[in-house]
């Protein structure tokens, strides 16, 4: 039986936080996650303004308080005077994980050329991944999942392929994935039989 895993969830924005309109970034993670996860997990959820001191805090409690080992930003990643997210995600890191922006701009690009304008980071806090994500629920989808040719066949992964193993090697939980949805990728030494159901 694989563990539960807590995941955070936490939506950037001063416009969904004050409540002009409502908050996308939440549910397009929680909607991703409940496809591609077979793993048990719990979601604890934050909805805060582009203010950096509440995305530190916020980013501390989720690993500290609320004992997540994967957390999930989405929002305040372009150019713009407020967009502070990887600034706020970088100073809470302990190591940075270079690859997953890469990759996520790599994934964008397919799509508009201004996903050069992104800034996502992905760092390690104790146990725990932190990764930021685009701000758009399809842009979401798209960077977790990768894309696929007309026949349904992947064309280039994305990037929830190598979290689990990463959650593995800083001492999280065993996730697994549909691979309907995504693949998640380890090594033959670090894969365990599926669990039934």
């Amino acid at each position: 039986m694989s563990e539960s895993i807590r995941i955070g969830l936490l939506s950037i924005s001063d416009r969904a936080s004050d409540g002009t309109y409502a908050d996308q970034g939440i549910p397009a993670l929680r909607d991703w996650l409940d496809r591609a996860l077979r793993s048990p997990w719990q979601g604890v959820e934050r909805l805060i303004p582009d203010e950096r001191a509440l995305i530190e805090r916020a980013l501390i409690e989720l690993v500290e308080d609320e004992g997540c080992n994967l957390v999930l930003t989405t929002g305040g990643t372009g150019p713009a005077l407020r967009d502070v997210t990887p600034e706020a995600t970088l100073a809470v890191g302990d190591k940075e994980m270079p690859g997953f922006g890469e990759e996520m701009r790599r994934i964008s690009l397919n799509f508009v050329p201004t996903a050069i304008l992104s800034r996502q980071v992905a760092v390690i806090r104790g146990r725990a991944l932190i990764v930021n994500l685009p701000g758009q629920p399809k842009s979401i989808r798209e960077t977790l999942e990768g894309l696929r040719a007309q026949d349904g066949s992947v064309r280039h992964l994305g990037i929830f392929a190598a979290i689990p193993y990463c959650v593995d090697l800083i001492g999280g939980p065993y996730m697994e994935t549909d691979p309907a949805v995504i693949d998640a990728f380890r090594p033959k030494s670090a894969r365990r039989p599926p669990s039934a159901g």
